[in-house]
């Protein structure tokens, strides 16, 4: 199955899910996106940046760091946030490292009245298909 295909079908069993988006956090790109709406090319052209500066922006970096060292670990390539929620007026945007690919995000946009949980599920069971996809 293709990338976009997997995401699509991800997509289809998340509840309230509006968008999907796989990054690759080295190149910098977005290696696939659906959406069921319309979003400015802008927001789309940012997607990946975005991702970057949650994932990898300095000061996560230095907070990764700071519980390495306090725990005695010296693996550069672990990273301690694997995934991250946040929550808009209108959305909850569910963003996933890759487990197989730790250098790959997944987001998923729902609609904020969506239950967190079964999105968060869900979500989690995308990301395994979409990485046996690739």
């Amino acid at each position: 199955m293709s990338l976009d295909s997997a995401l699509q079908q991800a997509i289809s069993t998340i509840p309230e899910c509006v968008a999907g988006g796989y990054v690759d956090l080295d190149s910098g790109m977005v290696l696939s996106v659906k959406t069921v709406d319309s979003h400015p090319n802008e927001v789309m052209d940012l997607l990946a940046a975005a991702t970057s500066d949650l994932f990898e922006g300095q000061t996560v970096k230095a907070i990764e760091d700071i519980f390495k060292k306090a725990r005695g670990i010296d693996n550069a390539n672990l990273h301690y946030f694997k995934e991250m929620i946040i929550n808009s007026d209108n959305l909850v945007h569910v963003f996933l490292r890759g487990k197989k690919y730790d250098r790959q995000v997944l987001c998923f946009v729902c609609r904020i009245s969506v239950n967190l949980g079964m999105a968060l599920t869900k979500s989690r069971a995308g990301l395994k298909s979409i990485e046996e996809a690739i």
